[in-house]
């Protein structure tokens, strides 16, 4: 892409109202555009962001066997009811609409509901389990103070996975292959080594569940680490004696703050006892499936990369969410940059190029700011050359390429 034809513009300053650094970078950047509180939209390099955080996700949970769906928004209230969870009483984040010919209709904060009773026409036998089904969806919660950025809003995107199955031996077997799978999704986005499954309060549903923790200074949670064991317990399990269980001593526990950047619950028979999702045993019997639900917020995991990884100059992207592998500048050398433009993007290698005739400290400020992995300057002297000045966004040095040799730079890098 050429960076001439991009309608967004980088800014100096954040708006004076944002407090939280990733949203503050994100609109610096031209990543994100902020609607009001809690409500932002995707500008073209932060959905590219975006939609990579979602394909890594979705390969994960393809490859444990999830089938990707598309739920509605708008819900039936009728299904809340069923379960209790209709009453603001009990969910008091709720965003309801009235209907012009009377009644309410809710806008989904959750979809345990909706994908337990869309299930029941599909499950009526045991051998129509396991099933996992999973999506990416928009939902809404009525946050009595939006803040933190993009990683907790009005509005947001989460990807939900739910399991069905036959026993409680299958959802423990197919609730650890998830937590696997999650590992390897914050691993590839580039926060793995910071980030701790950790044992957090089951509620009515099991003992325990688990949030994913990513140790973070601009965290809104405090868990408590055993960190020879890399056991990582919420404050919740902390104040409760079901510590002991876990072979934890509290003097040992370290407190950090941390982001929550996934969950996963045992269910078991919570929605689908009163929603009807039953099935037929091998002995005829009538049993209530098994259920799990497992969740990611991809705009959420992109505000912690940003939290975690930015620096002093901007925005820091791991290569494998980064909207570009390669931003491309072009210093007073145009004729030479359209060719490395050309060969970078023939052997298929994502590039930004900045063709625009600003100065070069403006050209380098900017870049820094976007945070694209891999910069490479082309001007008078290295055309001269035959060669192109390569840095990493993190490295303080750069190395020159030949220019008939940059494919070759980076299956090495990879």
């Amino acid at each position: 892409m050429r960076q001439s034809q991009l309608f967004t513009k980088t800014r100096r300053e954040a708006p004076k109202d944002e407090e939280s650094r990733n949203a503050q970078l994100l609109i610096r950047a031209g990543f994100v555009h902020k609607e009001m509180a809690g409500v932002y939209s995707y500008l073209p390099l932060g959905l590219r962001v975006l939609e990579n955080i979602i394909g890594i996700i979705r390969e994960e949970m393809n490859q444990i066997g999830g089938q990707e769906v598309a739920l509605t928004a708008l819900q039936n209230p009728d299904t809340w009811k069923t379960t209790g969870r209709f009453d603001d009483a009990v969910v008091d984040n709720w965003f309801k609409t009235k209907l012009k010919n009377g009644g309410e209709l809710p806008l989904a904060f959750s979809h345990e509901e909706p994908v337990t009773n869309m299930m029941r026409p599909f499950i009526q036998s045991y051998r129509d389990l396991p099933k996992a089904v999973y999506q990416f969806q928009t939902k809404f919660r009525n946050e009595t103070r939006a803040k933190s950025g993009i990683m907790r809003g009005r509005e947001f995107l989460m990807k939900d996975l739910y399991s069905f199955s036959r026993s409680q031996e299958g959802l423990d077997a197919f609730y650890e292959e998830t937590a696997l799978a999650y590992g390897r999704i914050f691993d590839r986005v580039g926060i793995g080594t910071h980030t701790y499954k950790t044992f957090a309060s089951g509620g009515v549903f099991s003992r325990y569940s688990h949030e994913f923790q990513t140790i973070c200074d601009a965290g809104e949670d405090i868990i408590y680490i055993d960190e020879g064991k890399r056991i990582a317990i919420n404050e919740e399990v902390f104040n409760d004696e079901v510590i002991v269980d876990l072979g934890l001593d509290r003097s040992k526990l370290v407190q950090k703050k941390s982001i929550e950047v996934g969950n996963i619950f045992k269910l078991g028979a919570r929605f689908s006892e009163p929603l009807g999702l039953k099935f037929k045993d091998e002995d005829g019997s009538s049993k209530p499936v098994i259920m799990g639900c497992y969740g990611i917020g991809p705009g959420r995991l992109m505000g912690t990369v940003v939290e975690l990884l930015s620096d002093e100059k901007g925005l820091v992207w791991p290569e494998a969410v980064a909207p570009f592998q390669v931003h491309l500048l072009s210093l007073g050398a145009d004729e030479g940059a359209e060719k490395v433009y050309k060969a970078l993007t023939d052997a298929g290698i994502g590039t930004l190029y900045d063709d625009r005739p600003e100065s070069a400290g403006i050209k380098f400020a900017e870049s820094e700011l976007i945070g694209i992995p891999c910069r490479m300057v082309v001007g008078k002297r290295s055309i001269e050359n035959g060669m192109v000045e390569v840095k990493n966004r993190t490295s303080d040095e750069s190395v020159m390429v030949p220019m008939d040799n940059l494919e070759g730079y980076f299956p090495a890098k990879r």
